[in-house]
């Protein structure tokens, strides 16, 4: 058990959680909804090589990273990760549905930021194997997740040939432009 947070140190643990999440589910989620509304199921299940992931393959994986991590490492909830299937399935799962996996695993995750203490920031935890703090697994999740939707945004470009057209410089300032319209996410 850690010491009390002053005051200060609780504002900050509270917006190092808030700013976790907007990246999460208002950034990346977006970016990678975009994504796979330009693909068919097909390209989003090539690989380059057999050395390579798929955009599939990466999906799987940030939701089971963030899952095993956030909502079990953090929420005490059951961790039934198995991190290697989520490399090894290359039979197609239709992106409505890997899409579904993904945005049920960050709402779980938005549960478990929004019953986190921000006290227990430097309690440690017991994630795959290793002691981390409530810190350094938020940190890890947000990271991790960004590394990989910029894997996901690359092989996007790769594989439709296009600009995704994140920002929108018409005003000569750049503005998000990465949420997608609900008709783009049903296709």
């Amino acid at each position: 058990m850690s010491a009390p947070l002053s005051f200060e140190s609780n504002r900050i643990a509270t917006a190092f959680i808030a700013r976790a999440r907007e990246f999460l589910v208002e950034e990346y989620l977006p970016k990678i909804e975009r994504c796979l509304a330009e693909l068919d199921d097909d390209q989003i299940w090539s690989r380059a090589n057999p050395e390579s992931n798929s955009i599939g393959n990466l999906v799987l994986h940030l939701s089971g990273n963030a899952r095993q991590w956030i909502v079990a490492g953090l929420g005490e909830r059951p961790d039934t990760r198995t991190r290697d299937a989520e490399f090894q399935q290359s039979g197609v799962i239709p992106k409505s549905e890997l899409l579904d996996r993904l945005r049920i695993t960050l709402a779980e995750v938005e549960a478990v930021f929004d019953a986190l203490d921000p006290a227990t920031i430097l309690e440690t935890r017991r994630i795959q194997g290793t002691e981390v703090d409530v810190l350094q697994a938020i940190f890890h999740v947000t990271e991790h997740f960004s590394m990989h939707t910029g894997q996901i945004i690359l092989l996007t470009k790769l594989l439709a040939q296009k600009d995704l057209r994140f920002y929108d410089f018409t005003n000569g300032v750049p503005a998000a432009g990465w949420h997608p319209s609900k008709s783009d996410l049903t296709e």
